[in-house]
């Protein structure tokens, strides 16, 4: 156990699907996995683990925002021994090239967030996604885009205000990406993120909460499906 999970060692499986909502990542366990059990519900962030296609996966919220990532991922790298997250969630869209409902892989994480100087002295402002894994799931030949993101700390429509996003090549921005990979670098891990397009910065179209909620399943199948395969190549 951990101070922020609950479970005990043996009970989180060496893949992780992280969602940022518990309620997410109930649907998604109800939706794909098997013989589950919620194994940890510290402040309601839940983790279930049970079987997708007879491979052992672990589905866990992430909450929002880098510290709450950073936390999660570093208990579960360091302390459960998790060999590989995948991180699935929502993003906006700073190009028309991108719409509503469109899935991207997430290349490098640009951040101006101190989280990796603080913990490691590190000052790097861009951190990749482990690339061997980026490869073989574009490999999968699905629908998606290998994009670059801007990671903020704060939400997309006073984030859209601020930042040069084409300085930085970032098609995306989302909120959690920069300390997942901080972390699977650090720790020596695989881990990199899918994300859905929910919201449009330069057209103002977004997504209702209904299709924030449940119409992101595709997405999860890629991730489930590139994890088991990955780990049986």
């Amino acid at each position: 156990m951990t101070p922020h999970i609950e479970a005990n060692k043996g009970e989180i499986a060496k893949i992780v699907i992280m969602p940022g909502d518990p309620v997410r990542a109930r649907l998604i366990v109800e939706k794909y996995l098997t013989d589950y059990k919620l194994v940890s519900n510290i402040r309601g962030i839940s983790a279930y683990t049970g079987f997708y296609k007879e491979h052992e996966i672990t589905v866990m919220a992430s909450g929002m925002g880098i510290p709450s990532m950073g936390i999660y991922s570093y208990e579960l790298f360091k302390f459960y021994d998790v060999d590989l997250i995948i991180k699935v969630g929502t993003c906006g869209s700073y190009t028309t090239e991108l719409n509503i409902g469109d899935i991207v892989l997430i290349n490098g994480s640009y951040s101006e967030s101190t989280y990796a100087k603080i913990q490691d002295n590190v000052d790097d402002k861009i951190i990749y996604a482990d690339a061997e894994l980026n490869d073989f799931i574009l490999s999968l030949n699905h629908n998606i885009r290998l994009v670059n993101v801007n990671c903020s700390d704060v939400f997309y429509e006073e984030n859209n205000k601020n930042f040069d996003y084409k300085k930085y090549d970032c098609k995306v921005c989302e909120m959690e990406s920069f300390a997942l990979f901080h972390n699977a670098k650090k720790f020596g891990k695989k881990a990199t993120q899918l994300v859905t397009v929910t919201d449009n910065l330069v057209t103002g179209e977004r997504a209702d909460s209904s299709m924030r909620q449940n119409n992101v399943m595709g997405m999860v199948e890629i991730a489930l499906e590139s994890a088991i395969k990955y780990e049986n190549k």
